[in-house]
């Protein structure tokens, strides 16, 4: 639960997103990072997002999508907003998480896609972090992401026993 992640770790992931906040359109920056190592990996996602599971990755047609990008940075500012919650609202935060989880369920968002999406977050804040993102960071993200995804899948679980 998001609950049990220590201070330490918090104030690293913080202090690090903080880092990555100040550069100038982080959003779409990591975002499109992000999605595009997540469509990589994981072509079958493409489809989550609306998009042809044979599209390029690479291609200016989805690099220059109004859509890419909105979901790009749409996927940023839900973590940021995440992000400022831990600490102060991590009770609201872990509540939040396991409705967002149930609602992912009609995305069709399985709970075997999330590991992608962390190791996603780790490639794009490595490339926006450079020699900043020590292995101390990675972990302190990795235990933050296994977290905040837990309790997504969490919540994937709990609503799928209500049905």
């Amino acid at each position: 639960m998001v609950q049990e992640i220590n201070y330490t770790t918090i104030s690293l992931v913080l202090d690090s997103w903080e880092k990555v906040r100040r550069t100038k359109g982080f959003e779409q920056k990591v975002g499109l990072i992000l999605f595009q190592h997540l469509f990589k990996k994981s072509p079958q996602t493409k489809i989550l997002f609306g998009f042809p599971i044979d599209v390029d990755t690479d291609s200016p047609e989805l690099l220059g999508s109004k859509r890419f990008g909105m979901h790009a940075a749409y996927l940023v500012e839900m973590l940021d907003t995440a992000l400022n919650m831990l600490g102060p609202d991590i009770e609201l935060l872990t509540e939040i998480m396991l409705e967002l989880g149930a609602k992912h369920i009609r995305y069709g968002v399985k709970a075997d896609m999330f590991p992608m999406m962390g190791e996603s977050l780790l490639i794009a804040l490595q490339a926006t972090l450079g020699d900043d993102f020590t292995d101390e960071l990675k972990e302190a993200w990795v235990e933050t992401y296994g977290e905040l995804s837990g309790d997504m899948i969490r919540g994937q679980v709990q609503a799928r026993k209500r049905r």
